[in-house]
């Protein structure tokens, strides 16, 4: 039995099925065409997950774990499943950082109970491995919103970045390329937002507002930290000519510069910030 799917589908409301299909905007030619919804709200998700996840079995268990229960969710046309499966990944993930690996299975000496926080190959790198397998699953912003940067972000904290790059530049769906640049969150939590400008030059003109809707927002997070830092990239030249603020969509500007005094928006917005 899948533990994750029964309670999910036990919660299930159809009252709130068409409000979720409108939000998510779900009808013929928008983002989310065709996406199917059991009226859980959020909340109810994370309650769920919170209560079962744990019961689903562990990646350093020695086994699959919890990988073929949440890839039955993960492959559910069920928006809900999908989220919820995500999320509890991302609570193994979180907590699989330190855990005790099985003897022999780490590399060491095979001594019972040895420690490996973020080992190569070991549990967190499957769950990682597990993400990147499953991203045509990943197919709304909330969805991406709420689990790469709690765990592509944080594995890449110490690691090579190039993989976001790569997603933005050349993710093979709109929601890739949104990973690339929405995980760059946790960077900016710690302090660094080299790659978020960076990564935005590499949006800077992608056709779709939901892409400048994310780069604005990972702008506007820079910018709460280090105001200096985001005027500079504002300021700055775009790599396609002329200077981002004033050639960047107008979306993505307005999201970044949310947090500005109301009189330096209105120059932005009017093109007089120099």
């Amino acid at each position: 039995m899948n533990l994750l799917l029964t309670e999910m589908l036990s919660h299930a409301d159809p009252s709130q099925v068409a409000g979720l299909a409108r939000f998510f905007k779900t009808g013929p030619g928008q983002y989310g065409e065709g996406d199917c919804f059991l009226g859980i709200k959020v909340p109810v998700t994370r309650a769920v997950v919170k209560a079962t996840w744990r019961r689903l079995g562990t990646p350093w268990d020695g086994h699959s774990g919890a990988f073929p229960e949440l890839e039955e969710c993960l492959a559910s046309p069920y928006h809900e499943l999908r989220l919820a499966a995500l999320l509890a990944l991302v609570e193994i993930f979180r907590h699989a950082k330190g855990c005790p690996v099985p003897a022999g299975q780490d590399g060491s000496d095979g001594h019972e109970g040895s420690v490996t926080p973020g080992l190569i190959g070991g549990p967190r790198q499957q769950c990682i491995d597990f993400y990147l397998a499953h991203t045509a699953a990943i197919n709304n912003w909330d969805l991406v919103d709420l689990s790469c940067y709690p765990l592509l972000g944080e594995w890449l904290l110490d690691k090579d970045r190039s993989l976001l790059y790569d997603l933005a530049r050349d993710g093979r769906t709109l929601w890739e390329q949104r990973i690339g640049i929405v995980s760059t969150m946790t960077f900016i939590r710690h302090g660094q937002m080299e790659d978020t400008f960076a990564i935005a030059d590499i949006l800077l003109h992608h056709p779709h507002d939901l892409i400048h809707k994310a780069v604005g927002w990972l702008l506007r997070e820079a910018g709460k930290r280090d105001k200096n830092s985001l005027e500079t990239y504002l300021l700055g030249p775009d790599p396609a000519g002329g200077i981002r603020c004033r050639t960047m969509p107008r979306t993505m500007l307005r999201y970044a510069i949310e947090r500005f005094p109301e009189a330096e928006r209105q120059s932005y917005l009017k093109g007089h910030a120099r």
